[in-house]
């Protein structure tokens, strides 16, 4: 009896031990949210360049950070395929940086889908999500620093 409550002490420890190990190498030292609302190519660099200078700061100090930009209402055009004025930017700092997501509101696509009488295309890059507002409380909820460029 005394043997198999120790076995399962031992065993619930090095559990615990593992799953606390395990949690803290996949969380980031840092997280940060930037939103672009407005269609305007130098605001799109300019948020482009804070994602640039915030991965080298951090790497250069060798911690971590996880970046997700937003885009809604008029900034959707930065992730729309027919009118971004930044899509090879895009592209290839989705290439460079695995720890960056680039979200698209849903309802700003679904509204300008509607205006153009067909579904509008968004870079590959971007993912949907169903509205770029709450994805920016959301993430704001869980921790992640607010960057309006």
């Amino acid at each position: 009896m005394i043997r198999l409550f120790i076995a399962t002490a031992f065993t619930l420890i090095a559990l615990f031990t593992f799953t606390t190990l395990t949690s803290a190498a996949n969380e980031m030292d840092h997280r940060v949210v930037i939103h672009v609302d407005e269609n305007d190519k130098a605001l799109m660099n300019l948020a482009l360049n804070n994602i640039t200078n915030i991965n080298k700061y951090y790497e250069s100090v060798g911690e971590t950070v996880e970046i997700e930009l937003v885009a809604y209402g008029p900034g959707l055009h930065m992730f729309r395929a027919d009118t971004s004025p930044v899509i090879d930017r895009i592209t290839q700092m989705s290439l460079l940086h695995e720890n960056l997501t680039f979200s698209a509101c849903g309802n700003t696509h679904a509204v300008m889908s509607k205006k153009a009488d067909k579904e509008i295309e968004l870079l590959e890059e971007a993912a949907m999500v169903p509205s770029g507002v709450v994805q920016l409380i959301a993430l704001q909820e869980e921790g992640y620093a607010y960057i309006r460029p």
